[in-house]
């Protein structure tokens, strides 16, 4: 009777767990603080691989900057995590990424330390968004749109600018503002 029951409550478990999504991963801040994505839940999420000298830095920061400024940050945010992996093109250290993106492009979005986005060592919020889009990157610049609960919706690669994401990111900025208002 006992193995029995066991057995149930082992089977029941994973549907009792919360299912894994974006927001249920911990990473490390650009100032290495470990941080819960779980403070982002309810926005809507554009998770982007960055680098400091590639040449889609400069309009992608700037681009992304205007997103987060247009955008952000109740309904949505930039979730930026530097990369150097791709041409080794943002060598320096988390302190050197900071100083420049803030200097150079007044960045107010959030920042994480860098990590690897492919391969071996993909940090776990970046696997999730591999395996939840079924695309990897494969250079600087890739922007995974993630809903409020979690889920992506789409990805991008590089040579896909901000501004042709934009309306992908406002049509579900809209339907979250909207189911909020309905709430009420």
């Amino acid at each position: 009777m006992l193995r029995c029951l066991l057995l149930t409550l082992f089977l029941a478990a994973p549907s009792l767990q919360k299912e894994r999504d974006f927001y249920s991963n911990r990473v490390v801040n650009i100032r290495g603080k470990l941080v819960s994505l779980e403070k982002y839940r309810g926005s809507v999420t554009l998770a982007v691989n960055v680098a400091s000298e590639c040449g889609y830095t400069d309009a992608h920061y700037k681009a992304l900057q205007q997103l987060q400024r247009d955008l952000g940050p109740y309904h949505f945010n930039v979730l930026a995590f530097p990369c150097n992996q791709f041409g080794q093109q943002e060598p320096g250290s988390d302190r050197e990424i900071e100083s420049f993106v803030r200097k150079r492009y007044n960045v107010s979005f959030p920042m994480f330390s860098k990590i690897a986005v492919s391969g071996t060592g993909v940090n776990s919020a970046f696997k999730y968004l591999i395996e939840s889009s079924g695309n990897e990157p494969d250079w600087n610049f890739w922007k995974y749109l993630v809903d409020p609960d979690g889920k992506v919706v789409n990805s991008w690669g590089p040579a896909v600018s901000v501004e042709e994401v934009k309306p992908h990111i406002v049509e579900l900025v809209r339907k979250l503002i909207l189911k909020k208002k309905e709430e009420l």
